[in-house]
């Protein structure tokens, strides 16, 4: 059963279109990224989905069940970490988890329970009666995600997580969310950290104006867009025939020649660095360094999106 299952979701600002009939399912279990740039939908779809917005057309089902603003029995099931850090400066690190989780866990000895859990979970032990004004950006966003799924939800909605975090916090956080899925809690991230969508989901969907444009597997999305490895070859002196032959190849789309560095541009191939070096000692060329790259998701998601900058 699909966890989350959106069809035809229109959501208009006036005369501006910000979802056309957008779709979205997500199975249970999964780990579920969800990209686009700037002002691609991805946050009002996010928000009609959790019925903070109301949207013109289209149906949203949660756990196989028609989604309304007033299924709270739903909602209690989906946590939600929002990309700004919300939480009350007032109250101490255990008292702002507590807050979140009463919203959900009326019971106060489970309420205690969960709290201690999320705790431990993010890591704060040292941290329980700091009040968030003393806390470390990275130990803020660990805070934030305690906050958001301190009441165990079965749904989590992940917006942008590490923004300004070191690397040490960020490891932490992914290290968690994963703990999180391995336990039963299927992922819903957002992201502009292409490796960190890479490392965590298990499908992928990339969006813009409001549609869906691509969706699949990391794999499977390099196979759609037909990108390959990058291959750079140090050599001193390459043909004009060589370069031709290379050119020539079926799965190179470009290759050039600056006097010192081979530039390879491939689509996708099996035998790409091995085809390359074939045709260089065909020709008596002795290559120096060789470096070959496979295509990471941030090129998959520049060749769907474009490369024009974004507001």
């Amino acid at each position: 059963m699909n966890i989350v299952d959106v069809k035809n979701l229109v959501k208009r600002y006036g005369t501006t279109l910000a979802l056309d009939h957008f779709n979205m399912e997500i199975e249970r279990g999964e780990v579920f990224g969800l990209l686009g740039p700037n002002g691609s939908g991805k946050t009002t779809a996010i928000n009609c989905i959790l019925q903070l917005l109301t949207y013109d057309k289209g149906t949203i089902e949660l756990f196989g069940e028609k989604m309304s603003s007033t299924r709270y029995d739903l909602k209690r099931r989906i946590g939600v970490v929002p990309q700004n850090v919300a939480v009350f400066e007032e109250l101490t690190v255990r008292e702002n988890i507590d807050y979140f989780c009463g919203l959900y866990v009326s019971d106060a000895a489970e309420r205690r329970a969960c709290v201690n859990d999320a705790i431990e979970f993010v890591g704060l032990q040292d941290y329980a009666k700091h009040r968030p004004k003393k806390l470390s950006g990275g130990l803020l966003r660990r805070l934030n995600i305690a906050c958001g799924i301190a009441h165990k939800p079965e749904l989590a909605f992940f917006d942008e997580p590490t923004v300004a975090v070191d690397p040490q916090s960020r490891a932490s956080i992914l290290q968690g969310i994963t703990e999180m899925n391995e336990r039963g809690t299927t992922v819903v991230y957002t992201s502009h950290y292409m490796e960190e969508v890479e490392e965590l989901c298990n499908r992928i969907m990339i969006m813009d104006k409001g549609r869906t444009l691509a969706i699949g597997t990391n794999a499977q999305l390099k196979i759609m867009t037909g990108i390959g490895e990058r291959i750079e070859v140090d050599v001193l002196d390459l043909p004009e025939a060589a370069r031709a032959k290379l050119q020539g190849l079926d799965s190179v789309q470009s290759a050039d020649y600056d006097g010192h560095v081979l530039r390879i541009t491939c689509g996708n191939g099996q035998h790409n660095v091995s085809d390359v070096l074939g045709i260089l000692r065909a020709f008596d060329v002795t290559p120096g360094r060789i470096w070959a790259e496979p295509p990471t998701l941030n090129d998959v998601f520049l060749e769907i999106t474009g490369r024009d900058l974004r507001d």
